[in-house]
């Protein structure tokens, strides 16, 4: 995954395009993530993989479960478990409210992307709802028809 610079968001490091494939985002949340020692190198490194991940909230605290960030090379025995349950940092009321819309029927929290804003690890989290097959092909005919349509405007314009 290749990193690139946004003003706002900073380095890049990962990005769960199968998300975008599989589900429709609602909304979108910006929040911060618990990382321990050598985590955080490996996660500058771009060893992460979002595909598979979702969050739950337990206990009024909001976890992110199925995200691997792969052991860091050097970090022999002071690596962590590439799949653990990892904190999400957020203030009550946005979990409240994340809450609130999480209770209704087919709503999944799904992590979109990771970066480094300023210095801090943060995850931008999307309230999905899941597509079903007919509109996952609807989608792909969607994006070939602009695609074709920005092939006839180049081959109009030259």
């Amino acid at each position: 995954m290749a990193a690139s610079h946004d003003s706002k968001r900073g380095e890049k490091v990962a990005t769960n395009r199968k998300a975008l494939h599989d589900f429709f985002v609602l909304d979108r949340v910006e929040s911060g993530v618990e990382l321990r020692g050598t985590e955080v190198k490996s996660v500058r490194a771009g060893n992460v993989n979002l595909t598979g991940g979702f969050a739950k909230i337990e206990k009024n605290r909001l976890v992110l479960y199925g995200v691997h960030i792969a052991p860091y090379e050097c970090g022999n025995r002071f690596n962590h478990d590439p799949l653990r349950p990892r904190q999400l940092l957020l203030h009550h009321r946005e979990i409240s409210r994340l809450a609130g819309k999480l209770a209704l029927k087919g709503l999944t929290l799904i992590p979109l992307s990771m970066y480094f804003g300023k210095r801090w690890a943060k995850v931008e989290l999307g309230l999905c709802k899941g597509k079903q097959d007919a509109d996952k092909r609807e989608t792909v005919r969607r994006k070939e028809a602009d695609r074709e349509a920005q092939r006839a405007i180049e081959r109009a314009r030259s």
